[in-house]
C-alpha cells in the first residue's frame, strides 16, 4: 500500500515538473510582469511630488553640448561592446575579420539592449551571424557565455572598485553603513582577484568530471579593461545629462552599476523601469526627480534608441553595391543584409512603443491651436485615438517582420504609412515622422528579405511577446497617471471632446489599446490548435520515395515506413519527414529534396508546429542547416558524430581492415555466403527473413522500433534491396540496404540474424556488404550515429556539452556510448557532427523525451545497453 501510494506521488511530481517545464515561459513573463508593476508602482510613489511640466522644463534646460557629449560616450561605449566579441572569438581560438565581428556585435547590442528577449536578443542574434561564419554550435555557446560572464563580472568589479573608493558617500546616499559597504566590495575583490589568479595561464578547473578553462592572464586582463571602459562609458553618458550636481562620478558610477545589475536580473526587457526606480532612490537625495527622470528619458534615447536608429542607416548605407564591393567590407555588408530582418523588427517594435507612449501625452498648446484652425475636432480625436492602435498593429508586425513574413511586411508598410499622415494630424509630431519615415525607407530597401508567404493572423503571439506588451501598456499606465495626476477622475471624463481636453483624450486611447491587448492575448492563448496533420496518404508516400531516389542522403528512404507526417515545400520538390508527440514536433534529420528549398521549409515547418501549438525540434541534422535554424531561433545542441566510411578509398587489403578481412575469409570457410536481392526478388524470401526477424526480437527480449529506425514490415521491407547470409541453403543474417540513384550514399536500416547464425556472421555480413556496395559504385557508406560522441572533456564546453562528456566517459552502466564508438572506429570512417536543434536548453530535454517515446522504446529501451 505505501509503494503504490509513493508511485502514485511520484507520478503526480513529474507531471507537475513537466508541467512546469512545458509552461516555464509564461511563468517567467508573469513573473517579470508582477515585478515590472511592482516597479511601476514604486516610481508612482517616488515622484508623488513632481510634475509633468517640470519634467519638460528639465529636458529643455539640457544642453546641446551634453547631449553630444553623451552621443561620444555612447559611440566609445559600443566600440569597448565591439572588443568583448573579439576577445571571445580569439579565446575560443577563432578568427573573423574584424568589420565583421563589428557589425555583428553592434548589431546584437542595438538590438539585444533595447529589446532582449527571444529572437530579438543578443544571443540569437550572434547565432545566426557566427553560424553563417562557420562556427560550431558549441563555439558559439562560448562566445556568448564568454560575453556574458566578462560583462557581469566586469559589472561586479567596477562596482566594488568605486563603492570602495566613495563607500561614505555612497553609503549615505543608498543609506546602508560605509563600513559594511567596504566589507562587502573588499569581498568581491578578493573573490574576482581569486579567480583572476586561477586563471593564470590558462588553468583548467576540473570539478566531478567537467573540467572549464579560466581565461589566461593576459586575456582576463584585457577583458577587465575593455568591460572597465564600457561600464565607464556607458555610465558617463547618464552622468553628462544630469543637471549640475556635487554627485562626484565616482559615486555615481557605484550607483549606476547596481542599477544596471539590478536590471540585467528583474528580466524585463532593457531593464525598463528597475533601473530607474534604482536611479531615482539612490540619487534624489542629491539631486531633484524632476531633472532626473529628464536626464533618464534623454539617456534612454540617446544609449538605446540611437545606436538602433544607427544600425538601421548602416544597415540602408550597405545596401548601396559600390560600398559593398569594397575589399574588407563585403563580407560585413552581406551579413548585415542577413540580420536585416531581425532590426527592422526590433525598430518597428520600439515605433510602436513610441506611438503608443505619445498617446498618452499631452500635445503641445502651439499645435493645438494650429491643428484647431484647420482641422476639424473628430478627425484630431480619431488621429490621436488610431495611432495608438496603430501601435500596437506595429508591435504585433514586429514577430512576423522577424520571421520574414511578407503579409507582416504588408501590414507594417500600410501602418507605418498611415501613422506618419496622423503624426500631423493629431499634433505636428515632426520627430516621430522622421522616425517613420527612416522605418518605411528600411523596409522599402529590405523588401526582398521579407519572402515568406504567410498569413499574419495565423501567427499567435508567445509569452515573450505577450509579456513585452503588457510592459508596454503597464507603462503606458504610469505615464498617463503622472502626467495627469492633478486632474480629478470623473466618468465625464470619458466623454469630454474638446480641443483643450487632453486627459480625456489619452485615457479613451489608453482603453482602446487595453481592449485591443486583451483580445490579442486571448487570440493567442486560446485559440485552437488549427494545423494539426494527419498521417500521409498513399500518394504523397510515392512523391516522397520520388523525391528521395533522387537526392544523395540514403536514411530518406525511412520515409517508406510510412509513420511520419510529411510537409512539402510549395514546389512540392522537397519535404520534411516528422513526427508528432505531446506538443513536440519533431523534424527527422535534414529535409529532403533540393537544397535551395531547406531553408524555406525549416520556416514552413517551425510555422505549422507553432500553429499547431507546439515546439518544434530537428532531430540528427548536418551542419549544413545550423544557420537556417538559428535563422527561425533555434540553437543547436550536438547529439553525437556520424560515421561515414569512404568507399573508394575503401579496400579490404592491406592492414587497416586486417581484422575485417579476417572474418570475411573465417565467415567463407564456415560455409557462409553472400547475395543481395533486388526489390522485385524480395517477397519470394520475406517469410524466410520474417522468421529471421522474429527470432532476432525474441532472442533480444525487445520489439521493434519506429521514427528514426525501420520496423520488419512487408511493404517497407520489400520496397529496399536486401543482403542476405545464407548457410546451408538457410537464411541466418540479412539487412536492409537503403540507397538512392545517385549512389552518393548506401547505409544499411534492419540487421538482424538467426540465434543459430554462426559466430562472426554480422561481421562477415558487414564487410560483405562494404565490398558489393564498392564494386557497384557507391561513394560514401553511412554507419550510423555514436551518441555523445565527441563531447569529452572538452576545456571551456558549454554545459550540454560536458554533460554529455560525462556521460559518454561514464555512463556505461546505462548505454554502451563508448563500445558502439570504438565499433565504428574500426571501420576508419570520418566523423560528422549531428545536432538537435530546439529553442533552448529545456526544450532539448523535452523533445528528447518526446524522441524516446516516438521510438517506441519508452525511456527504459533508451538508457538501458
Amino acid at each position: 500500500m505505501v509503494d503504490k501510494k509513493r508511485v502514485v506521488a511520484e507520478d503526480h511530481s513529474s507531471r507537475f515538473v513537466r508541467l512546469l517545464l512545458t509552461y516555464r515561459l509564461y511563468v517567467l513573463g508573469l513573473a517579470s510582469l508582477f515585478v515590472f508593476a511592482l516597479v511601476a508602482f514604486a516610481i508612482y510613489r517616488l515622484t508623488a511630488e513632481v510634475r509633468y511640466e517640470e519634467v519638460l522644463a528639465a529636458l529643455s534646460a539640457t544642453s546641446w553640448s551634453a547631449i553630444a557629449l553623451a552621443v561620444l560616450f555612447t559611440g566609445l561605449s559600443f566600440l569597448a561592446l565591439i572588443f568583448y566579441d573579439a576577445n571571445a572569438l580569439d579565446h575560443i581560438g577563432r578568427r573573423i575579420p574584424l568589420p565583421t565581428v563589428a557589425v555583428t556585435a553592434f548589431m546584437a547590442y542595438a538590438v539585444g539592449n533595447t529589446v532582449g528577449f527571444g529572437p530579438l536578443s543578443g544571443g540569437a542574434i550572434r547565432f545566426r551571424a557566427y553560424s553563417r561564419l562557420g562556427l560550431a554550435p558549441g563555439e558559439i555557446a562560448r562566445v556568448i557565455a564568454f560575453v556574458t560572464l566578462a560583462f557581469g563580472l566586469g559589472l561586479l568589479s567596477v562596482s566594488a572598485l568605486a563603492a570602495l573608493a566613495v563607500a561614505p558617500r555612497v553609503a549615505s546616499i543608498l543609506g546602508v553603513n560605509a563600513l559594511w559597504l567596504r566589507v562587502i566590495a573588499l569581498l568581491i575583490l578578493a573573490a574576482l582577484v581569486g579567480v583572476f589568479y586561477l586563471g593564470r595561464n590558462g588553468h583548467v578547473i576540473s570539478l566531478k568530471g567537467f573540467q572549464l578553462r579560466l581565461p589566461d592572464s593576459r586575456t582576463a586582463s584585457r577583458q577587465f579593461l575593455v568591460s572597465a571602459f564600457d561600464i565607464a562609458a556607458a555610465a558617463s553618458v547618464l552622468y553628462v545629462l544630469l543637471p549640475d550636481t556635487h554627485v562626484g562620478w565616482q559615486t555615481f558610477l557605484a550607483v549606476y552599476a547596481v542599477a544596471i545589475g539590478f536590471g540585467v536580473l528583474s528580466h524585463v526587457p532593457a531593464g525598463l523601469g528597475v533601473f530607474e526606480a534604482v536611479i531615482i532612490a539612490g540619487l534624489s537625495n542629491a539631486i531633484s526627480i524632476d531633472q532626473l527622470l529628464g536626464s533618464l528619458v534623454l539617456y534612454r534615447l540617446v544609449y538605446y534608441v540611437l545606436p538602433l536608429l544607427f544600425a538601421t542607416v548602416l544597415l540602408l548605407v550597405t545596401e548601396m553595391r559600390q560600398l559593398a564591393l569594397k575589399p574588407g567590407i563585403a563580407e560585413a555588408a552581406q551579413l548585415a543584409g542577413k540580420l536585416a530582418p531581425t532590426l527592422i523588427a526590433t525598430l518597428s517594435l520600439v515605433l510602436g512603443t513610441m506611438l503608443i507612449f505619445s498617446s498618452v501625452v499631452p500635445t503641445p498648446n502651439s499645435d493645438l491651436d494650429f491643428l484647431s484652425s484647420y482641422l476639424p475636432l473628430p478627425i484630431v480625436e480619431g488621429a490621436h485615438f488610431l495611432s495608438s492602435l496603430l501601435g500596437l498593429l506595429l508591435i504585433v508586425a514586429a514577430r512576423g517582420l522577424g520571421q520574414r513574413l511578407d503579409g507582416a511586411w504588408w501590414v507594417a508598410l500600410a501602418g507605418a504609412s498611415v501613422a506618419f499622415a496622423f503624426a500631423f494630424l493629431k499634433a505636428i509630431a515632426v520627430f516621430e515622422a522622421g522616425l517613420l519615415v527612416l522605418f518605411i525607407i528600411a523596409l522599402l530597401a529590405n523588401a526582398r528579405a521579407f519572402h515568406r508567404h504567410s498569413s499574419l493572423l495565423r501567427q499567435a503571439l508567445g509569452p515573450s511577446w505577450l509579456a513585452a506588451i503588457a510592459v508596454i501598456i503597464v507603462t503606458a499606465t504610469l505615464i498617463l497617471l503622472f502626467v495627469y495626476r492633478d486632474t480629478d477622475y470623473a466618468h465625464e471624463l470619458w466623454w469630454q471632446f474638446e480641443f483643450s481636453e487632453e486627459a480625456p483624450r489619452g485615457l479613451r486611447a489608453l482603453l482602446g489599446l487595453a481592449i485591443a491587448s486583451s483580445a490579442l492575448a486571448l487570440f493567442s492563448l486560446l485559440r485552437p490548435a488549427h494545423f494539426r496533420t494527419e498521417g500521409p496518404t498513399p500518394e504523397e508516400l510515392v512523391q516522397a520515395a520520388t523525391i528521395t531516389m533522387g537526392q544523395d542522403f540514403a536514411d530518406a528512404n525511412l520515409v517508406r515506413m510510412g509513420d511520419k507526417r510529411l510537409l512539402f515545400s510549395p514546389s512540392e520538390k522537397s519535404y520534411i519527414m516528422y513526427g508528432i508527440h505531446g506538443r513536440s514536433w519533431i523534424a527527422l534529420a535534414d529535409p529532403i529534396g533540393l537544397q535551395e528549398e531547406f531553408a524555406e521549409l525549416v520556416w514552413q515547418f517551425v510555422g505549422a508546429a507553432r500553429a499547431g501549438g507546439g515546439r518544434a525540434a530537428f532531430y540528427q541534422i548536418s551542419p549544413a542547416l545550423l544557420s537556417a535554424c538559428a535563422d527561425v531561433g533555434l540553437r543547436a545542441f550536438k547529439l553525437g558524430e556520424l560515421a561515414i566510411i569512404d568507399l573508394v578509398q575503401f579496400e579490404m587489403k592491406g592492414s587497416r581492415f586486417a581484422n575485417l578481412r579476417q572474418s570475411y575469409n573465417r565467415g567463407q570457410r564456415d560455409g557462409l555466403s553472400f547475395t543481395v536481392a533486388p526489390p522485385d526478388e524480395v517477397a519470394v524470401i520475406l517469410p524466410d527473413l520474417q522468421a529471421v526477424s522474429d527470432g532476432w526480437l525474441d532472442h533480444h527480449n525487445t520489439k521493434e522500433k519506429t521514427f528514426s529506425l525501420g520496423a520488419f514490415d512487408g511493404a517497407y521491407v520489400m520496397a529496399q534491396p536486401v543482403a542476405v547470409v545464407w548457410l546451408d541453403n538457410r537464411i541466418v543474417a540479412f539487412a536492409t540496404l537503403m540507397v538512392t540513384d545517385t549512389k552518393a550514399e548506401a547505409t544499411v536500416d534492419l540487421m538482424r540474424f538467426a540465434p543459430q547464425a554462426p559466430k562472426g556472421t554480422m561481421d562477415f555480413l558487414f564487410a560483405s556488404i562494404l565490398e558489393y556496395l564498392r564494386t557497384e559504385g557507391y561513394r560514401q557508406f553511412n554507419l550510423g550515429m555514436a551518441p555523445l560522441s565527441g563531447m569529452a572533456q572538452r576545456e571551456a564546453a558549454p554545459v550540454w556539452d560536458r554533460v554529455g562528456g560525462a556521460l559518454f566517459e561514464h555512463g556505461e552502466r546505462f548505454y554502451n556510448f563508448k563500445g558502439l564508438r570504438a565499433f565504428k572506429s574500426k571501420f576508419h570512417p570520418r566523423w560528422e557532427p549531428r545536432y538537435l536543434a530546439v529553442s533552448n536548453a529545456t526544450g532539448a530535454a523535452l523533445a528528447l523525451m518526446d524522441v524516446t517515446f516516438l521510438i517506441g522504446g519508452g525511456v527504459k529501451g533508451v538508457i538501458s545497453k
